[in-house]
């Protein structure tokens, strides 16, 4: 098996480690995959859920049980922000919307990354920060 490809959006907050947590968290309310009760937390210390997510997984944020530095592109898996440089390759002007960063992820200009792996980015709607996009690879 390949590895699935996923793209969506998440909450916004200055402190992009905590709006992942809070994409997770959403995330985790609308499916729980089965294991209901759990904080990611709790899911990441169960075997059951690493088998879960090695051999398929979500396609979502749950996929990762923690964001890396930006320049830390050796470990996963992991959920890690692009630099300001991966941005301005595809975004030139640095402040990319949803609808930049859709299309460049449609026209391959922005890839995804390797199996296991996840990246993310702010995005901006009239010049201020909106959302964050995040897209991945699962491990399968």
């Amino acid at each position: 098996m390949g590895g699935n490809a996923w793209s969506h959006t998440g909450p916004h907050q200055a402190d992009l480690a905590a709006a992942f947590r809070q994409a997770q968290a959403e995330e985790l309310t609308k499916e729980n995959h089965g294991f209901e009760g759990r904080s990611i937390e709790e899911l990441w210390r169960d075997p059951e859920w690493h088998e879960y997510i090695y051999t398929g997984g979500t396609c979502t944020v749950l996929d990762f049980p923690l964001m890396v530095e930006a320049t830390d592109v050796h470990s996963g898996p992991f959920m890690r922000p692009l630099t300001d440089r991966e941005v301005r390759a595809w975004a030139p002007h640095g402040r990319p919307t949803f609808e930049e960063w859709d299309e460049a992820l449609d026209s391959g200009h922005l890839t995804f990354p390797d199996r296991a792996q996840g990246n993310c980015t702010i995005l901006y709607r009239d010049g201020r920060p909106a959302q964050i996009g995040y897209w991945g690879v699962t491990a399968d």
